[in-house]
């Protein structure tokens, strides 16, 4: 076996200096094996690997192309049925630095989910908690715990964690939408449990009555970027509404823009009730790019994962930039700097891991004071 190095700065010369003597080898070898032996590990050899002076995630920057990802799921409309056990015709994003995982970043899933004229996806409940985007076609309702809540391109709908969900396509053509999920989360706090309903379809109580009854007050502007954000001292749970329209997302960043002379303008989704995150894990947000708009080079804790409504544009991540257009869909990791811009205009919808990370007081972003240096194009990174 061999004797690991010491971190920098852990050991004083003179200790260092006994390690070559071959006596004060022999004995070290043998505490280590010793350590490995009895299922230890010492703390002075990976000190700084486990306590970096910043996050150093194993999440890589990187970009799905609709295109792609829209010919592959209707392939899988095609070729893949679905069934009862809690399978649903999605597409996962796999990150390529998470060693084969599907996941988007090491706490979000991120999915493109198909489903097909006159189809119904099984009912089912799970702990991870999910939000659906929908992308494309009309026809389709998302029943939550009884109330069926109808879907349009640019909804979003909640299926909080332990609420039966099933799927409903009652139109003639397909229905594709972006999955987030938290399971990345959930499984590393081994609290993953999973159950399907008695039967395949859940009976409807009701037809969209959480936005009859929380239609008013479901988005905030977000603060400015770098401004300290109002703390909620409510406790964390799952917004009561469950489906936010297009619409009113689309009034609400008019709203903001006119408010103030900045060229972009982002909004969150929040339970109307408290004015926290929709779900105590995940934020939902959507921001609005005016054209020739430059957001400043920002760094967050926690990863998010972006997916662009309408436009088309631009984002620099870590020095590589990534061009994007309707329907693309990109991961941001932890503390990486970010800075998105677009000629023409654009909406992104987006996705983060922050409400966890705030309910654990770990949550912190800065302003760097200048942008960042393009060193490369995503494409070369392939």
């Amino acid at each position: 076996m061999s004797i690991p190095d010491a971190e920098p700065g852990i050991h004083s010369g003179a200790e260092l200096e006994r390690r070559v003597d071959p006596e004060v080898a022999g004995r070290l070898e043998r505490f280590y094996t010793a350590v490995a032996a009895a299922d230890l590990a010492p703390l002075w050899t990976q000190t700084r690997t486990l306590m970096p002076n910043t996050p150093s995630p194993a999440t890589r920057p990187w970009l799905w192309e609709w295109s792609t990802l829209r010919a592959l799921a209707a392939d899988a409309g095609e070729l893949i049925t679905i069934e009862r056990g809690g399978e649903r015709r999605v597409l996962a994003l796999a990150n390529p630095g998470l060693d084969g995982a599907p996941f988007a970043t090491s706490t979000l899933w991120g999915a493109v989910q198909y489903l097909g004229p006159r189809e119904s996806a099984p009912a089912h409940r799970h702990t991870p908690a999910a939000i659906r985007f929908v992308l494309e076609g009309e026809g389709v309702w998302t029943t939550v715990d009884g109330d069926a809540c109808t879907m349009h391109p640019g909804d979003l709908v909640l299926t909080p964690g332990w609420t039966f969900h099933d799927h409903e396509n009652d139109g003639d053509e397909p229905m594709l939408w972006f999955d987030g999920l938290d399971m990345p989360l959930v499984i590393a706090l081994d609290a993953v449990f999973y159950e399907n309903h008695p039967e395949l379809r859940q009976p409807v109580r009701s037809r969209d009555h959480s936005l009859q009854e929380h239609r008013g007050g479901a988005l905030r502007p977000l603060p400015p970027v770098g401004a300290e954000r109002e703390p909620v001292v409510t406790l964390p749970r799952a917004s009561p509404l469950l489906v936010y329209r297009w619409a009113d997302t689309d009034a609400a960043l008019d709203d903001a823009l006119s408010a103030s002379s900045a060229a972009t303008a982002s909004v969150e989704f929040v339970d109307p009730t408290t004015g926290r995150s929709v779900l105590p894990t995940l934020a939902c947000e959507m921001h609005r790019l005016t054209p020739q708009a430059i957001t400043p080079t920002t760094r967050r804790a926690g990863s998010a994962i972006f997916v662009v409504h309408r436009g088309s544009g631009s984002s620099v991540i870590q020095g590589v930039r990534f061009h994007w257009t309707q329907g693309d869909m990109f991961v941001a990791p932890s503390w990486a700097a970010v800075e998105h811009e677009s000629a023409r205009g654009a909406d992104l919808f987006a996705i983060s891991d922050r409400p966890a990370l705030e309910a654990l007081s770990l949550y912190r972003e800065m302003v760097e004071p200048e942008r960042q240096t393009v060193t490369s194009d995503f494409g070369s990174h392939r």
